[in-house]
């Protein structure tokens, strides 16, 4: 009777934890397993010590100022969130509008099809997608318009993750990666018929600086649009209850410093683009971008006891528990700023490079 009971308690734990990971478990549906998270390109054995270095950043504060640090700044957070992001979220690093009878992984898509409809490219165009993660938004993009996008990372793991996804989707001959900087890019002068960049350019130490690189390689007439994180107009400095919140947005995302939304076309003109729309996407009528995180409490908690036991286990490298703890919090943080008003990610706008250069 003794050893009926134990096996039956051994199927039924053996029968939970099958449940628990591959059946509530988001691995199986986004492409990366639980088993197999990682540090991204940093070695098991250090991971632990990296989440530390990353921490270290803000008690330099200066340091993530400078377009010298922010490169090792952002690929570390990288390397240490890619294999989470994709596994708990899915491809496409950034939100998007919640709509009335679609799915997040729908309002996700249509997000990313707006973007490079309004930059009204053709099939076969060549456009740039300015800090591509590992490639969610480059393969509905070029799925969607047929245009050949080319996406800049400066994480050389979300590259070579980007390029397994593009071939098994079968778009590798319309999607290529790159590894570098976007506030030094590899590429020649008005080579680009067209650009965006969704939730990414928030991560430069100076808005000047990528959109001036993006204004140098797009072609005389072509259009960019981008989704920024900005505070909005219901900020206030004084509030210590939002300088709280948006401190912690910028501690778990690696941001130099959240710009106000009233900085974003002023930078665009400063650097000769023309300003043609301007539009919070998440103002109404658009629904709260926020309610995924709310809805996804449960699964965050299934997902870092999942973590916990991997890591106790030795499977998941050690310092995993800490980097997924930090980002439960940060999805806290940005539910705060997303429910009081005072913070978007998906301010949009829209330029035009001009067809000649300004007379001076």
């Amino acid at each position: 009777m003794d050893t009926v009971a134990l096996f039956c308690t051994g199927a039924l734990l053996a029968g939970g934890v099958y449940w628990f990971v591959c059946v509530l478990g988001s691995a199986e549906q986004k492409g990366k397993r639980a088993v197999d998270l990682s540090g991204g390109s940093i070695s098991s054995e250090k991971v632990r010590d990296n989440y530390k270095q990353y921490w270290s950043f803000f008690r330099r504060p200066k340091e993530i100022e400078t377009a010298e640090q922010v490169p090792d700044f952002v690929d570390t957070f990288y390397n240490l969130v890619t294999d989470i992001y994709e596994w708990g979220w899915g491809q496409s690093f950034h939100f998007s509008p919640s709509i009335a009878g679609k799915s997040n992984r729908e309002a996700t898509r249509l997000h990313e099809e707006m973007a490079v409809d309004l930059i009204d490219v053709k099939p076969g165009d060549r456009i740039l997608d300015v800090g591509c993660g590992v490639g969610g938004p480059m393969r509905a993009i070029a799925a969607h318009s047929r245009a050949k996008v080319v996406g800049i990372t400066i994480n050389d793991y979300q590259v070579n993750r980007a390029r397994i996804h593009n071939k098994k989707a079968g778009l590798d001959s319309l999607c290529e990666v790159v590894c570098g900087n976007f506030l030094e890019m590899p590429f020649p002068d008005n080579s680009f018929d067209g650009a965006y960049s969704i939730e990414a350019t928030c991560h430069a130490p100076k808005l000047e600086e990528v959109y001036a690189e993006i204004f140098r390689v797009l072609k005389p007439g072509s259009l960019y649009v981008s989704y920024e994180w900005v505070t909005t107009e219901k900020f206030r400095g004084d509030n210590p209850d939002h300088v709280d919140i948006i401190q912690g947005i910028e501690r778990g995302d690696a941001l130099p410093g959240l710009r106000n939304y009233l900085d974003i076309a002023e930078t665009a003109r400063k650097v000769g683009f023309e300003v043609v729309k301007e539009r919070d996407l998440a103002q109404p009528p658009a629904l709260p971008w926020w309610t995924r995180l709310k809805m996804g409490r449960i699964a965050y908690w299934r997902n870092h006891i999942l973590v916990m036991v991997l890591s106790a286990l030795g499977i998941a490298p050690k310092g995993t528990l800490d980097v997924h703890e930090m980002l439960f919090n940060t999805a806290d943080y940005l539910t705060r700023g997303g429910d009081s008003g005072i913070f978007s990610p998906m301010h949009m706008i829209l330029c035009r490079k001009p067809e000649s250069p300004a007379s001076s």
